[in-house]
């Protein structure tokens, strides 16, 4: 795990603000909003991102049966803000094994749902068809949310996306076949509106996907 921020579309290091410019800087995709490191999962380290961030930290809440909450990662700096959230949680799979969930959300783009997803951002524009009716609904923050299927994507995943609360949210699932739990009306909340119940989260171990997707 590296403790210093790096680019959130790539993951390559990341020049602070100085003489010659006054935001983050990859020699690769210019002015980024920096992704901070990501520490091991508990109560606390989430609620420093919560307290932070300007977007929502979407999580499925309550969680899936056997769930847990393995990671949170966020985008931007203190002077502003966190500007794309990701939240990891791991369980059983609908079809067996062991499956993994990362939901991001981000303001246009910062890149960081695409990095996730697989594919060249930075926004799921391009790859959704939205003459189509959504491949799948969440209900977001109590709004029925449509998501729609993310082409182009490894075939390790199942990527969908849609807007919530005026900004980008992703859910990236592996494997796969994981896709099926986003056909149940998962509930999300943000955690930005939760109550002390977030005190009772259950924490597993860090998702290495938040490291290397």
């Amino acid at each position: 795990m590296r403790g210093e921020p790096s680019c959130p579309k790539c993951g390559g290091r990341v020049r602070a603000p100085g003489l010659f410019a006054d935001s983050w800087q990859c020699d690769v995709h210019g002015t980024v909003h920096p992704l901070q490191p990501v520490i091991p999962p508990s109560v606390e380290a989430l609620g420093v991102v919560v307290h932070r961030t300007r977007v929502p930290v979407w999580m499925p809440w309550p969680l899936p049966v056997g769930w847990l909450f393995t990671g949170v990662a966020c985008a931007g700096d203190d002077r502003s803000g966190g500007r794309a959230t990701a939240v990891a949680c791991s369980g059983p799979g609908p079809l067996g094994g062991v499956g993994e969930m990362i939901l991001v959300a981000e303001e246009l783009g910062v890149g960081l749902g695409a990095r996730y997803a697989g594919i060249d951002g930075p926004d799921p524009g391009p790859y959704l068809n939205v003459e189509k009716p959504p491949q799948a609904k969440v209900l977001a923050a109590g709004r029925p949310t449509p998501l729609w299927h993310v082409t182009g994507t490894p075939d390790d995943r199942a990527v969908f996306a849609g807007e919530a609360r005026g900004l980008w949210l992703w859910a990236v699932v592996w494997p796969e076949q994981t896709g099926l739990l986003m056909y149940d009306e998962l509930v999300l909340t943000d955690l930005r509106d939760a109550g002390a119940e977030v005190d009772l989260l259950p924490c597993g171990a860090l998702s290495p996907r938040l490291l290397e997707p």
